[in-house]
């Protein structure tokens, strides 16, 4: 498989020239000479920073020096505008070698001094800088966080240069997290404002940006179809449009980037010479403009390629040369591919554990690059400047009806002093309403007598809200301290249970996967081991470890208290009466819960579930001797990649009809076989798209399939798979499962 990893970027300083190539040597040359002969003040820190701004994309060290120089002539003259200037194309230069650190560190000094000063264009232009800095990083919340403060300046300005180049970087932010539908739209409204402005750098960014996406939806089809062919040929034409501007224009590092695009183009279109040919020609004109980033990206793909094609001593070459000159950059979202081709060369060639070595690797990276925190934060910095937007449109709305108010008002005033008029007028007519008043007056003592009884049952109801409100109190001063107690409860239980941190010292390669229902459980796990020692030979003698996963009566409260008392039966099984095989031990411990129980006056018909195995590493044989009992709970193991049971006894460890000793299983196992304890928790939850219950089949096919990952990733798939079954349904019952790798 082939993938198109070029990027681009979308740069915007005050005298960045967006013509052909003489138009730019001809800026440059004027602005060499007006050094010459410039005397040193004001206009001489701006044109060394005006001629810093033009040679920052072809000569970003010659930046840094023109930079340095405009700097201290400002810091001279007190010239602070002129001094953040220079610090702004220093970091400009510095993220462009890649050293993003100092970029921002100079970056952050020029923002500074524009907020201080009110130097809106500048300020835009710094914030436009940082989030290219964040974003090839892969901080996207911080990338659009500045790309929309950048955004909301530039529209305030009126400048439209500087709202497509923002809306290009907010692109590249959703393109990187994977909404394809929200970049394109971001693209193609910066392409309207590009072709208004007759800007073709603008416009060759735009439609390769275009084509990226083009090329990464079509790479969400599965299977092959007329669907996924089309959108390759449109991201092909869109890199091809691109590549003919950049050739207009003399812009070879756009040149390098479109022919790298549209060789991973033709590879989904089936053709690997052109593609060759196309990365071929993209790595060469890297190298000659020392394009570090875009020269790794260029190795990247050829090596990529090889692999397909079988050339496996080139591939590994051209992808290590990849990885280095990444690690170097630290462009951590390029060397995650990388990290995933090469690993995908070793798994091809049979070198399996440096396949796996390298894919840990990217999948650590790729955790760090992008997870559910980060998507949080890109939606909410983006409602936030929505509901800004909106706010500010409300506001305007709000002052034309304050006015048209106003306007009501004085058109009142004049209405009153009309009615006035008419009031005089009335005089003559009061004796005629005389008997009208003293009817009103009569209404009003009853209007009064009503209002009275209102506000005596006005009284009452607060009467009764307050007496609501104290027992909503009293209720909640119980309801807290019986929360209390059950989470001390919880500190008593929890000491019960063996840290994992010992279990892992006996049992490296294992993992326990508990989830209580609530605060406290009727699930616990326990284990024991005796002391390696050695015999007079001074011969290490073989260690047995016991593990037990158990399931008491009930849950909460009651499964807790019931726990501790099965726990404490363990404990003296082994440890007092000096019984260590798995059947023999459910035989004494369910003596010892009955006998417990039997003390109480009530019927207790309480006990647990239990599965219970003893591994004994058998160090001449170099294997494992394992040895199992369980009361309902059965034992799952895979060996040599199938999944077999041991069946359990059907009997519980508590009061039952008709007691048998418990069945002592024996195998062997070898290593890197794996063993699985559980409860019923797991397969009875409900959930699914139909709420129904998980069980035992659905769990154990997902054992298996993920039984040669390690074992915290078992675990950590084990919980994704339990959360996405559960959804917003409640968990039904404690839940516990170990496993163990010999």
């Amino acid at each position: 498989m082939n993938w198109r990893i070029k990027y681009l970027f979308l740069l915007t300083s005050s005298l960045l020239i967006m013509g052909q190539p003489f138009a730019q040597t001809h800026e440059i040359d004027s602005l060499s000479n007006l050094l010459k002969t410039e005397k040193a003040d004001t206009n001489k820190v701006n044109h060394f920073n005006d001629l810093a701004s033009a040679l920052s994309q072809i000569k970003p060290d010659s930046t840094l020096i023109l930079a340095d120089q405009a700097a201290h002539l400002a810091t001279s003259l007190n010239y602070v505008l002129g001094e953040a200037e220079a610090y702004q194309n220093e970091g400009t230069a510095y993220r462009l070698k890649g050293d993003y650190s100092k970029s921002l560190e100079l970056e952050l000094k020029a923002l500074e001094i524009a907020e201080k000063t009110g130097a809106k264009k500048l300020r835009a232009r710094v914030l436009n800088s940082m989030g290219l800095i964040y974003w090839s990083q892969g901080n996207y919340p911080q990338a659009i966080d500045y790309d929309i403060k950048a955004l909301k300046i530039e529209e305030e300005n009126g400048n439209k240069n500087g709202i497509a180049s923002n809306l290009n970087n907010l692109g590249l932010v959703y393109w990187d997290i994977g909404d394809y539908a929200k970049a394109l739209d971001y693209y193609k409204r910066a392409l309207v404002i590009d072709k208004e402005n007759k800007d073709n750098d603008g416009i060759a960014a735009d439609y390769c940006n275009m084509g990226n996406i083009y090329f990464d939806q079509a790479g969400t089809i599965l299977q092959a179809s007329n669907k996924n062919d089309s959108l390759y040929k449109k991201a092909l034409d869109c890199y091809q449009k691109s590549l003919s501007i950049a050739k207009i224009t003399g812009d070879k590092q756009w040149q390098a980037y479109n022919l790298g695009n549209i060789g991973s183009a033709f590879i989904h279109l089936g053709d690997d010479t052109k593609a060759l040919d196309y990365y071929q020609q993209s790595m060469k004109m890297d190298e000659e403009m020392g394009e570090k980033s875009g020269l790794a990206i260029s190795l990247g793909n050829i090596g990529n390629l090889y692999t397909k094609n079988g050339k496996y001593s080139e591939a590994e070459d051209y992808l290590n040369r990849a990885i280095t000159l990444e690690n170097t950059l630290g462009e951590k979202q390029y060397l995650k591919l990388f990290e995933e081709y090469i690993s995908h060369l070793y798994d091809t060639t049979k070198r399996y554990k440096l396949s796996l070595e390298w894919f840990k690797k990217a999948m650590i990276l790729k955790d760090t690059l992008f997870n559910v925190d980060k998507n949080k934060a890109v939606t909410r910095k983006e409602m936030t400047y929505e509901f800004e937007k909106k706010e500010a449109i409300q506001k305007a709305e709000q002052d034309k009806k304050d006015a048209l108010a106003e306007a009501d008002k004085r058109r009142q005033r004049i209405v009153i002093w009309s009615v006035c008029g008419g009031l005089l007028l009335a005089l003559v007519f009061a004796a005629f309403i005389f008997r009208s008043l003293r009817i009103t007056s009569r209404q009003k003592n009853l209007i009064e007598k009503q209002k009275d009884k209102v506000e005596e049952q006005k009284n009452f109801i607060e009467h009764q809200k307050a007496l609501v409100e104290e027992q909503k109190q009293l209720v909640e001063e119980k309801n807290k301290d019986i929360v209390d107690s059950i989470n001390y409860a919880k500190r008593l239980q929890d000491a019960i249970l063996p840290p994992v941190n010992l279990i892992k010292t006996y049992l490296p390669e294992s993992f326990v996967l508990y989830k209580p229902k609530d605060i406290v459980a009727g699930d616990f796990y326990w284990m024991w081991s005796e002391a390696t020692y050695r015999n007079i030979a001074g011969e290490e003698v073989d260690q047995t470890i016991l593990i037990a996963a158990a399931d008491c009566t009930g849950h909460g409260v009651p499964g807790a208290l019931v726990s501790v008392v099965c726990s404490n039966a363990l404990n003296r099984t082994v440890k007092e009466f000096k019984i260590t095989e798995p059947g023999n031990i459910l035989d004494k411990t369910r003596d010892l819960v009955l006998e417990t129980f039997e003390k109480s006056e009530s019927n207790v018909q309480d006990g647990m579930d239990i599965s219970l195995v003893s591994i004994r590493h058998q160090q001449k044989a170099n294997s494992y001797e394992i040895k199992w009992a369980g009361a309902f709970n059965s034992l799952w193991y895979v060996e040599k990649g199938e999944i077999k049971e041991l069946a359990a006894d059907k009997q519980p460890i508590g009061k039952t009809d008709n007691p048998l000793p418990f069945t002592t299983h024996n195998i062997t196992l070898q290593k890197g076989d794996s063993l699985y304890l559980f409860t019923d928790g797991y397969a009875d939850q409900f959930g699914g798209p139909k709420g129904k219950k998980f069980k035992y089949k659905q769990l154990e096919q997902l054992i298996l399939n993920n039984s040669q990952f390690a074992m915290e990733e078992q675990k950590q798939n084990l919980e994704q798979t339990l959360d996405n079954w559960k959804g917003n349904l409640e968990q039904v019952d404690d839940i516990l499962i170990i496993g163990i790798r010999v």
